[in-house]
């Protein structure tokens, strides 16, 4: 009877068999679970808030036609895999890049949840064993647990790789060094196969988030400079092939006995309870030895730059990324979208490499930005070429930037130094003034508009907005001569306005905010 409970519960695994396969198709969809979501992200320029929604909803409806299902099929299964992985990982950047929450209580918080889950999972089932998934409870505990693991490694592998600077490769080649040692471990050692399993499903998601953002990345970012697309297409391909030639072989139905594992972890519980503790002593001691270690570094760097700027803030330490973005913003300008693209991967890869420095000086602020300078890459990568979109991204941003980064400037010690012998920079410290007088006809036109706006005559704006950009263009070869950098950042918030005004339906006051913005940008410029 026993036998025939044990054939029976093998027939209604809902999970495969652990095999090599099991490995190869799971480092599969994380990568593209990385991918992906970064190809949804900034491509297609869905951003965050959307790759999410949209995401999750996919999610959720593969979970449902997984609970539908009495058997493990490879298709439905991993293709939930698949995308609890992206909606895995798009939790923690949510936190992480939405709400601001550091790394470190990310890793803390789904350390503790994936735990809870572990405990009262082992509690009501008495296994963790994937080979006894065969009831709906369990299938409940399994995939909440993957949820977390997902998670976990996200916020793992990123406060590692990028807060602290260890880097991807580093990082992936750290996660392919203790999985070898948890594999010595389980086959020479007798660790508990289920205590391995776990621990090395947990580390699988670093690993291809190093090897998914290895082949993605730019060279100038130490990668193939495939691209998020490439990359996709061809594990999403990898993981078909396999998926097929599992379905076709069977090769992965379960093969061994839930009543057998249960057995074995009852047996073992006291052995495997020390094995746990012990496990968990090591990882806390190394992982937060090596944080230590990072952070001590970054701080040492931090302590021998020799800036002048304060030490907690990071007023005086952006405008090499000021500088880039409004490189990026002239070439947007010019509609030289290559060199805008270029731009884009220049400004990640400078931004990317000084985030340990800048994270550790001021968390909260680095995360605002770098949630602006998500939104410039997405909208300069694209591939619609929308002069407009990008502008208003880059504008943004550059707004975030610089009022971060002037703060140094205002608190700067005035040169004692004559006017006449003052570096040339200093002629630039009060670049508007170099427009002063020569804008007047356009604050009257814009004025004009915002009055045509507030009477909602809007027939007349429309007409008064193709007369403000007829005479614009016109003076742009003068005034940018002038002064490129003031007229560029004026030209941004006309594009704003005639965008506003010539709506099919527009908006009162948005078309009042846009005009607004723009005299008083036109109006500071010109006194």
């Amino acid at each position: 009877m026993q036998a025939q409970t044990s054939k029976m519960n093998n027939l209604l695994s809902k999970v495969p068999e652990v095999t090599i396969y099991f490995w190869i198709i799971k480092i599969l969809c994380t990568t593209v679970g990385e991918t992906f979501a970064d190809f949804l992200n900034f491509n297609l320029g869905f951003g965050l808030t959307n790759t999410t929604i949209i995401m999750g909803v996919a999610f959720f409806i593969s979970l449902i036609l997984q609970f539908r299902v009495t058997k493990y099929v490879p298709g439905i299964y991993w293709l939930t895999v698949v995308l609890i992985s992206v909606f895995g990982t798009l939790v923690t950047d949510n936190l992480t890049d939405g709400i601001g929450i550091p790394l470190e209580k990310s890793t803390i918080t789904f350390s503790i949840l994936l735990g809870l889950t572990f405990l009262i999972w082992y509690a009501s089932e008495k296994t963790l064993s994937i080979h006894s998934i065969y009831t709906k409870r369990r299938e409940v505990f399994y995939w909440l647990t993957i949820l977390f693991t997902f998670a976990l490694g996200t916020a793992v592998g990123d406060l590692y790789s990028e807060q602290l600077g260890l880097g991807y490769f580093n990082t992936g080649l750290t996660v392919i060094i203790i999985i070898a040692i948890m594999y010595f471990a389980w086959k020479w050692l007798r660790i508990d196969a289920v205590l391995a399993f776990w621990v090395v499903y947990i580390l699988t998601r670093p690993l291809g988030a190093s090897l998914g953002d290895y082949l993605s990345q730019t060279k100038l970012n130490g990668g193939l400079g495939l691209g998020t697309t490439i990359t996709s297409i061809i594990f999403l391909a990898a993981i078909l092939a396999v998926i097929i030639f599992l379905a076709i072989t069977k090769i992965d139905t379960s093969i061994k006995s839930a009543t057998t594992d249960a057995g074995q972890a009852q047996h073992n519980k006291p052995n495997v309870l020390v094995q746990t503790v012990a496990l968990l002593c090591i990882f806390l001691a190394a992982g937060i030895g090596e944080y230590v270690q990072l952070s001590n570094k970054i701080a040492s760097q931090l302590n021998s730059s020799g800036s002048e700027a304060k030490a907690d803030s990071l007023a005086g330490k952006l405008t090499d990324f000021v500088n880039i973005e409004n490189e990026m913003l002239n070439a947007i300008n010019n509609n030289d979208f290559a060199n805008a693209k270029k731009g884009a991967d220049n400004l990640e890869h400078q931004w990317d490499t000084a985030e340990p420095t800048l994270r550790k000086i001021d968390s909260s602020t680095w995360t605002e930005i770098d949630g602006t300078i998500d939104v410039v890459l997405a909208a300069v990568r694209n591939g619609k070429d929308d002069a407009n979109q990008d502008k208003v991204a880059l504008q943004d941003s550059l707004k975030v930037l610089n009022d971060v980064n002037k703060a140094s400037t205002s608190q700067a010690p005035v040169s004692s130094q004559p006017e006449s012998t003052q570096s040339p920079n200093a002629a630039t410290a009060a670049p508007q003034a170099k427009l002063a007088g020569r804008l007047t006809d356009f604050v009257n036109l814009e004025k004009d508009m915002l009055n045509l706006v507030n009477i909602k005559d809007f027939a007349a704006a429309k007409k008064s907005a193709d007369n403000l950009e007829h005479q614009w263009d016109i003076s742009e070869p003068k005034l940018r001569k002038i002064d490129g950098t003031t007229w560029t950042k004026i030209d941004g918030t006309i594009d704003i306005v005639l965008a506003s005004v010539r709506k099919s339906k527009p908006d009162v006051s948005q078309c009042v905010s846009a005009l607004n913005d723009s005299l008083s940008m036109m109006s500071g410029a010109n006194k």
